[in-house]
C-alpha cells in the first residue's frame, strides 16, 4: 500500500475541506492510502512545533501534500512552525525524492495565494522533494475545475466559514488522484496512471 500524507493547518475549516478532497482522490486509486494529518495549535510551544508522531507518520509516506490557508501573503504561522520542525529532516535528507504538492485557500481570487504555493514549493525543494503541479488546464476542463487557473498547486477561494466551492473540491480530488498515480509510477508498482 502506498501512503500519501496530507498535512495541513486549518482555521475556518476550508483547508481541512481541501485536505479531505485530496485524501478522497488518493483513495480512488487502488493501492493508495491517503492520511490526513492536521497541524494543531496546542502542539506549538514557545513558537516551536513539537509533534514527533505526526513527523514520523510523514517519514513513512512516499508522497506529501502540504496545505495552509493564506495569511498575509504566505502560510499561517502554525504551518511555518511545522516547516521549521520538519527541517530537522533536511540534514539527513530523509524526505529526499518524496513527491510533494501544495494547496491553499484565501478570501479572494487575488489574495496572494500563489505566494503561499511558492513558499510550499521552496520548502519542498529545500527538503529535496519532487514537486507535482496540477494537470488541469482551466480553460479546457469540461468540468470547470482549477477555476483560479494556478498550475503550480491548488488555489481555492473560501465560500464561507468552513465552506469551499464545489469546483475547488473537485480540483482537490483530481490532485489527490494525480499524486496517487505518480506515487505508484515512482514506486515501480507497474500501475499506469489515469486521469
Amino acid at each position: 500500500m502506498i501512503k500519501i500524507g496530507v498535512v495541513y493547518h486549518s482555521v475556518s475549516g476550508c483547508s481541512k475541506a481541501l485536505a479531505e478532497a485530496i485524501v478522497e482522490g488518493i483513495h480512488s486509486r487502488d493501492g493508495c492510502e491517503g492520511v490526513g494529518l492536521e497541524i494543531r495549535g496546542e502542539k506549538i510551544q514557545q513558537g516551536r512545533f513539537d509533534d514527533q508522531a505526526l513527523l514520523r507518520q510523514l517519514d513513512q509516506c512516499e508522497a506529501i501534500a502540504l496545505g495552509s490557508p493564506t495569511f498575509m501573503g504566505t502560510v499561517s504561522a502554525q504551518f511555518k512552525a511545522f516547516m521549521d520542525a520538519a527541517s530537522e529532516r533536511y540534514g539527513d535528507r530523509s524526505w529526499l525524492d518524496k513527491l510533494a504538492t501544495g494547496f491553499t485557500v484565501g478570501s479572494h481570487f487575488s489574495g496572494d495565494q500563489l505566494a503561499t504555493i511558492r513558499t510550499l514549493q521552496v520548502f519542498a525543494a529545500q527538503m529535496g522533494m519532487l514537486w507535482v503541479p496540477l494537470d488541469i488546464l482551466p480553460s479546457q476542463d469540461p468540468q470547470g475545475r482549477n477555476r483560479g487557473g494556478c498550475q503550480s498547486g491548488l488555489v481555492a477561494v473560501a465560500e464561507g466559514a468552513g465552506e469551499i466551492h464545489e469546483l475547488d473540491r473537485l480540483t482537490g480530488v483530481q490532485l489527490g488522484r494525480r499524486m496517487g498515480a505518480l506515487a505508484q509510477r515512482f514506486s515501480g508498482s507497474g500501475v499506469e496512471p489515469s486521469s
